[in-house]
């Protein structure tokens, strides 16, 4: 398949022009094993060169150390390219297992102090809440958010793990972007109600993890026991046991559907994903991580492919027998607060 740069979209309303697939670059930094800075700031290279211009980080990736991994790539590249990153999750460099989460005005303004020093930006094009804290009012925190807007330290804002409800919440305060969740053959939660006023609103949909973490790309034979150390999939439960083995043999029609076509799995997922911005009326912008740039150049060839209805149809009660939470602890994702 040819590797043409990729075709463009608004993202949401008044949002800026950015190639039709980003970038999630979390990987590069850490939680899926060693990784190669090298072989990461090529991948970073050719995706610009694929027509990539969203890029994705988070303040707590890596505990800052993306922000600042990415910093000469943003310097070179600033105006070619829409810089996004998050707050909200917050950890300890003495207690790796810790996860707490802030949306606290407080907290909003010195994440962005943070983010904006270690990326080495005067602005932020895309300012995430990367969790939802229900004990602080959405109000309060898009309030704060919309300040830093007023300022001139962000440009746009946007939501994750949000419910339908929550982003009309949001976006009566402030006009919300992008809502970034979780949205996949494996994951189609977010069609319960964030999808749909996302649509209703003009708000772009920015799928994470539309591979599965990599599970949809056909790449394990037993999950289980093939992942590395320092993964964190080890601990996710659709890895794991019994899950891992009923969950690959949900893979056996994605397969069918990429060796009739000549392509890889992974495309057909990710073809799979960009679908749903015709099946469901908005714009559809995945991030897929990789730190190769084979792989990148073959995500970035899966937006070219049109599923018929015929494949559509053998790959839609996927999501539905899925084995396993998306997480250990499903606490603070949208799902959960689905009323």
């Amino acid at each position: 398949m040819e590797h043409g740069k990729i075709a463009q979209v608004a993202l949401g309303t008044g949002g800026p022009l950015v190639g039709v697939q980003g970038l999630g670059c979390m990987g590069m930094s850490e939680y899926y094993g060693a990784t190669d800075e090298p072989a990461a700031r090529d991948t970073l290279d050719a995706a610009l060169e694929a027509g990539v211009t969203l890029f994705d980080t988070a303040d707590v990736y890596g505990l800052g150390r993306n922000e600042e991994f990415l910093a000469p790539f943003v310097a070179a590249h600033r105006d070619e390219i829409v810089l996004a990153t998050k707050f909200a999750l917050v950890r300890r460099p003495d207690d790796p297992s810790y996860r707490g989460i802030r949306n606290d005005r407080d907290h909003i303004r010195s994440s962005v102090e943070g983010s904006l020093k270690r990326l080495g930006v005067e602005t932020v094009d895309l300012y995430y809440m990367h969790r939802r804290d229900p004990a602080v009012p959405l109000a309060e925190s898009v309030g704060a958010m919309a300040e830093l807007v007023a300022e001139g330290k962000v440009r746009h804002l946007g939501l994750s793990e949000v419910t339908g409800a929550e982003l009309r919440e949001a976006h009566a305060v402030h006009p919300i972007a992008a809502v970034q969740s979780e949205w996949s053959l494996f994951s189609r939660d977010v069609e319960l109600s964030a999808v749909g006023a996302a649509a209703e609103l003009g708000v772009a949909f920015v799928p994470y993890s539309p591979l599965g973490r990599g599970f949809l790309t056909g790449a394990f034979a037993d999950a289980g026991k093939e992942l590395t150390a320092g993964d964190f999939r080890q601990v996710q439960p659709r890895f794991s046991g019994e899950n891992a083995r009923a969950n690959g043999v949900l893979l056996e029609p994605v397969r069918a559907v990429a060796a009739a076509r000549g392509v890889s799995p992974a495309q057909i997922a990710l073809a799979w994903v960009h679908q749903r911005a015709e099946v469901h009326g908005l714009a559809v912008v995945p991030i897929p991580g990789t730190r190769k740039r084979s792989r990148l150049l073959e995500n970035t060839a899966a937006s070219r492919i049109t599923l018929t209805a015929e494949e559509l149809a053998l790959l839609e009660p996927i999501a539905g027998r899925v084995a396993g939470d998306r997480y250990p602890d499903m606490t603070f994702t949208s799902l959960a607060r689905e009323a």
